[in-house]
């Protein structure tokens, strides 16, 4: 009778602890997409230049963007990336005074 007991508690601790971990995996599945949007970039979050998730408008923005300086040719390309670091260069000495 003893033994019996002993038995059926441990496998009663057992898959306790296996629907706890069954449990994890699935909490862990819906919210790591969307946890890292709120987590700090020092923290490990999202850098400061990642693309729009999917799904947003601005993602669909993104990817107009994205094409069409992929149909640009890259001589045309390169001109306007350097007038927007310039741009870029120009605006930020006028925040840091």
């Amino acid at each position: 009778m003893h033994m019996r007991f002993r038995s059926l508690s441990i496998a009663a601790v057992v898959a306790l602890l296996a629907s706890n971990l069954a449990g994890c995996g699935t909490v862990n599945e819906k919210l790591s997409p969307s946890i890292g949007d709120y987590i700090p970039q020092w923290a490990g979050g999202l850098p400061a230049n990642a693309p729009p998730r999917p799904g947003t408008p601005q993602y669909e923005a993104y990817m107009k963007e994205r094409e069409r300086k992929w149909l640009m040719p890259a001589a045309d390309r390169e001109k306007e990336e350097q007038a927007q670091k310039g741009a870029m260069g120009a605006t930020s000495g006028n925040a840091v005074r």
